[in-house]
This record gives C-alpha cells, sequence and structure tokens, in this order.
C-alpha cells in the first residue's frame, strides 16, 4: 500500500520560511510526477509546484521566486522550501505523486503570521 507522510509543517512570521517532505512508501514502480497543492479556507485547492521525472519545474506564479522543488528519487521523497513566506500562503499543503495512479497526502498545515 502506497503512503505519502508529510512533515515540516507549522507556525511561521512573514519573511520566514519553512521546509516541507514528503515521503513515499510502498510498492510503487515509477513516479513520474511528484508535486504540492495547497488549500486555503474557503478557497478551491491549487496547484502551488511540480516536478518530473525529467527533471522540469512548474510554479504557481503566485510562488515564483521564493519556493523551491526538489526531488530526491532515491528516498521517494519530494520537499518544498518555502522563503519570504506570505499571509496569503497559509493553507493545507498537500503532497502528491502521478505513477500508475494519482495518490495523495494527508496534508500539513502551514500558518503564516503577520
Amino acid at each position: 500500500q502506497v503512503q505519502l507522510v508529510e512533515s515540516g509543517g507549522g507556525l511561521v512570521q512573514a519573511g520566514g520560511s519553512l521546509r516541507l517532505s514528503c515521503a513515499v512508501s510502498g510498492s510503487i514502480f515509477s513516479i513520474n510526477i511528484m508535486g504540492w497543492y495547497r488549500q486555503a479556507p474557503g478557497k478551491q485547492r491549487e496547484l502551488v509546484a511540480i516536478s518530473t521525472s525529467a527533471g522540469n519545474t512548474n510554479y504557481a506564479d503566485s510562488v515564483k521566486g521564493r519556493f523551491t522543488i526538489s526531488r530526491d528519487n532515491a528516498k521517494s521523497t519530494v520537499y518544498l522550501q518555502m522563503n519570504s513566506l506570505k499571509p496569503e500562503d497559509t493553507a493545507v499543503y498537500y503532497c502528491y505523486i502521478v505513477a500508475s495512479r494519482t495518490y495523495w497526502g494527508q496534508g500539513t498545515q502551514v500558518t503564516v503570521s503577520s
């Protein structure tokens, strides 16, 4: 059974940094896409960043230049380094992977105080 376990969320002041991690466990042959979505209260889930197995990355305009996605394929782990955090970054962050199907993590809360 495939599981995605996120860590690294928490409370931080505006301008601060956090690093999210998402470790994938279980039997999985090949992961194509690893990425992060977020959902703020009362808003739809939005894509934050993705990383493909080909080494391509893509970011939401709102986080470009501040967030960096990376992955360690040997560890089946994806990271999201978040710098210069803003109160509007407050949300539950979900990691996901696309392999033979899409799998989701349980989410981790990120709260940025002003």
